[in-house]
């Protein structure tokens, strides 16, 4: 009923700037009122939150803060991830969230989303 659509990784020069967007579609999704989030998953890592915002205040992950802006368009049921100053341990395949999330501490617990794109490789060289 529900799908989230990842596109703008790829691959990219260290310092460099990638922006990701997320598109959200489905007529039992009121994306006005639910939590919007990223994650990443990187080679032999765990998954780790990276973003996401709850009725209206963003949190980040104190490896990406600064570096990354996270905007939401209602408008257009689409949530963006602008990362800038990219290093290589940001190499990653990110994931866009969705769900309806009680409390921020649960922003961070990736089992709380009940829905999940498909993700976007990227990719930062040294």
């Amino acid at each position: 009923q529900v799908q989230l659509v990842e596109s703008g990784g790829g691959l990219v020069q260290a310092g460099g700037s990638v922006r990701l967007s997320c598109a959200a579609s489905g007529r039992t999704f009121t994306f006005s009122s639910s939590a919007m989030g990223w994650f990443r998953q990187a080679p032999g890592k765990e998954r780790e939150f990276v973003t996401a915002n709850w009725r209206g205040t963003t949190y980040y992950a104190d490896s990406i803060k600064g570096r990354f802006t996270f905007s939401r368009d209602n408008a257009k049921n689409t949530v963006y991830l602008q990362m800038n100053s990219l290093k290589p341990e940001d190499t990653a395949v990110y994931y866009c969230a969705a769900g309806t999330i009680a409390t921020p501490s649960r922003l961070f617990l990736g089992y709380e989303y009940d829905y999940w794109g498909q993700g976007t490789q990227v990719t930062v060289s040294s």
